[in-house]
């Protein structure tokens, strides 16, 4: 395997390290991290991210804040630097990333940061808010897997915000949330277009407030 046979939804990636600086703008501030070959866009925050950094209300102050596929942690980072409080998430499969995400949060003095496999997340975990850019590219299946297994975990009253592009199936997604979230629990879920921007969708799905967890 070659460098260009790496995903960066590869669980061991083959590419060297070469791990190596990069200064972003985070939560409003300019910070410096470190990336690395094999992993979701090393050399800059990508634009669906930058997207829901900044179209997607602040999180809740405290309570388990989670980032479906973290890569290097732009989305977990902003997280913990909004809501020092909170208890941070960190999923991916990606193992190289997890490692860059976790020095990331131990550089940026985020406590609390847990950075880990979906497997190795508890099952007993609930979120209070769930951000992410998922791996559309992995393709619809898994896609859906991944979906319906981490958004049932919201908190009552807790939001996912997914970030997806347009000419990549963003309102073909929203439809499969809404109907597969009622048939799987009928009038729990709400989903909409938080917003849109450069080319991508911002979908939010809520949790009612008054709906129990199974």
């Amino acid at each position: 395997m070659n460098t260009h046979s790496d995903h960066y939804f590869t669980a061991q990636p083959a590419s060297s390290v070469e791990r190596r600086d990069l200064r972003v703008h985070l939560a409003g501030r300019e910070v410096v991290v470190v990336t690395a070959p094999g992993i979701f866009c090393p050399n800059r925050v990508d634009i669906g991210t930058a997207v829901l950094l900044s179209e997607a209300p602040d999180p809740p102050p405290t309570g388990n804040l989670l980032d479906l596929g973290s890569g290097w942690g732009p989305m977990a980072l902003s997280l913990g630097l909004l809501s020092p409080q909170a208890t941070i998430w960190a999923v991916d499969v990606n193992q190289r990333a997890l490692a860059l995400s976790r020095t990331n949060a131990k550089t940026l003095g985020i406590n609390n940061f847990h950075a880990l496999t979906p497997d190795e997340v508890p099952a007993d975990i609930r979120f209070d808010a769930i951000w992410s850019n998922p791996p559309i590219r992995v393709g619809k299946p898994a896609l859906h897997e991944m979906l319906m297994k981490w958004l049932p975990c919201l908190t009552p009253g807790g939001t996912a915000y997914l970030v997806v592009q347009r000419n990549l199936g963003s309102d073909s997604l929203q439809r499969w949330l809404e109907s597969e979230l009622e048939v799987s629990e009928p009038n729990v879920f709400t989903v909409s277009r938080q917003a849109t921007a450069r080319g991508f969708r911002l979908l939010s799905v809520r949790r009612s407030p008054t709906a129990l967890i199974a």
